[in-house]
């Protein structure tokens, strides 16, 4: 269970942004989860609005680069120090500038509260809290000299792994490759309880679907995978998966090799699952498989969905999903969110996060109603290009009374594009006078003009 994120200078994200998981209303018709210890409760859907290059990929993107930061630091970044983030760029000094990473979240029913802080050489603090019976207690604060203060209630090797820790790997991800227990659930939760779903991620969101359909000893999660693929209504009557031939086999790993030799171990190689993975479709004359290459986007995107959706469904956590409405129909998106949002489907806790355009979900036309605490938006500063974050909220609004998307798309929240037709009128005037040229010297002209006033 996700409660709050905070981050400060990632990407677009300059100053301290939240984005926020707790109820401000409580709405029977909808998941909500009791936090332990107190009577927050946990939204089951959060969705970030916002134009394009507006930052609101950069709040899922830096939830991403936190969890990676967890799951890897100790074993993958390189030993000779350096921190691989991505700061704001945009201003003076860029890198002499932390960055800051917190997530206040839910594991083995207790609340924790977890955070660290780098810069491009190092980890400059650290800390780690819980909330046994609502109190908060210390398990270690780690400054920028690397020293670890413990509270007395975290157990086991802690010094152990304090010589381990180097200044450019996290005390948590040490610790849960040494097997410290009572850490390893914390960081477990970054790997199994806080999913991700991006473009990048793609083949290891297949291989999850693919694993799901093939696990032995569990037909209720082939079915449920098989079910929510026909569910979509695009023609699909099931996949076809079988084992990749030698030959293609061989060819990944010579590729791998020469890509290793040419670029050094740094080079990443996608996971190859070993599967070929086809897609069924039933006609009147029998049935018929096409390899995904030949399926539509739209398809392909559904197929990468089921296997993180179902899993989180079933055992709870957070599921991430960058512009969760690209290359889906408004119809799916809705029935998808519908799934986490409603307490009869979702009844292990799980929790959507989504960035997103489709404006319908805030309609009247949906069969999900999302509420003003679960909607978010991201805006960029005109000054300084950087990202604010901030949720409906912050705005006078009557669940159920208002019309969400009407309003949204007027303006009156923010977060959408300021498109001066002026420029396009310019444009096809030039277009008639003379040709493409002439259209392209004219927006360079507006553009100075747009400059100039500023």
């Amino acid at each position: 269970m996700l409660l709050r994120f905070q981050v400060t200078n990632h990407a677009s994200l300059l100053e301290e942004q939240e984005l926020s998981l707790v109820a401000t209303d409580h709405h029977s018709e909808r998941a909500e989860a009791r936090v332990p210890g107190g009577e927050l409760r946990a939204v089951p859907v959060a969705t970030v609005y916002g134009t394009n290059a507006s930052g609101k990929s950069n709040v899922i993107d830096a939830l991403d680069w936190m969890r990676s930061a967890v799951l890897t630091s100790f074993r993958r970044w390189d030993p000779r120090g350096g921190v691989p983030r991505r700061p704001f760029a945009l201003r003076s000094a860029a890198s002499s500038y932390p960055s800051s990473f917190a997530v206040d979240f839910v594991v083995a029913g207790v609340r924790h509260q977890f955070g660290f802080s780098v810069d491009d050489d190092r980890v400059t603090e650290e800390w780690l809290y819980y909330y046994p019976e609502g109190h908060r207690r210390r398990l270690y604060e780690r400054g920028a000299d690397d020293k670890v203060l413990f509270g007395r209630w975290l157990t086991g090797r802690r010094k152990l792994i304090a010589e381990l820790l180097r200044p450019n790997s996290l005390y948590l991800s040490v610790a849960a490759a040494q097997g410290h227990e009572q850490l390893r659930e914390v960081f477990r939760w970054f790997g199994d309880g806080l999913r991700m779903a991006t473009d990048r991620d793609f083949p290891q969101r297949l291989d999850h679907t693919v694993r799901l359909c093939l696990a032995d000893g569990a037909e209720h999660t082939a079915e449920s995978a098989m079910a929510l693929l026909r569910f979509a209504d695009l023609g699909v009557s099931g996949l076809e998966i079988k084992e990749q031939d030698a030959a293609a086999r061989e060819e990944h790993e010579r590729i791998t090799r020469a890509l290793r030799d040419a670029l050094g171990d740094k080079v990443r190689i996608q996971h190859d699952h070993g599967k070929r993975v086809r897609v069924e479709h039933r006609t009147a004359d029998g049935v018929f498989p096409l390899d995904l290459v030949y399926e539509s986007s739209g398809t392909r995107t559904w197929i990468g969905l089921i296997g993180p959706v179902i899993t989180t469904l079933a055992e709870g956590g957070v599921l991430c999903v960058d512009e969760l409405d690209a290359r889906l129909h408004p119809y799916l998106v809705d029935a998808l969110v519908g799934v986490f949002q409603s307490p009869e489907t979702n009844r292990a806790g799980a929790q959507l996060v989504f960035s997103t355009h489709e404006a319908a979900l805030l309609g009247r036309n949906v069969r999900t109603e999302l509420f003003r605490d679960q909607v978010w938006f991201t805006e960029k500063d005109p000054h300084t290009l950087a990202t604010r974050l901030f949720p409906m909220t912050e705005f006078s609004v009557r669940d159920s009374a208002d019309n969400l998307e009407k309003r949204y798309l007027g303006g009156r929240y923010g977060a959408v594009p300021h498109l001066d037709d002026e420029v396009l009128r310019d444009i096809a005037a030039a277009i008639l006078r003379g040709g493409g040229s002439e259209a392209g010297q004219a927006a360079e002209a507006d553009k100075g003009r747009a400059t100039g006033a500023a």
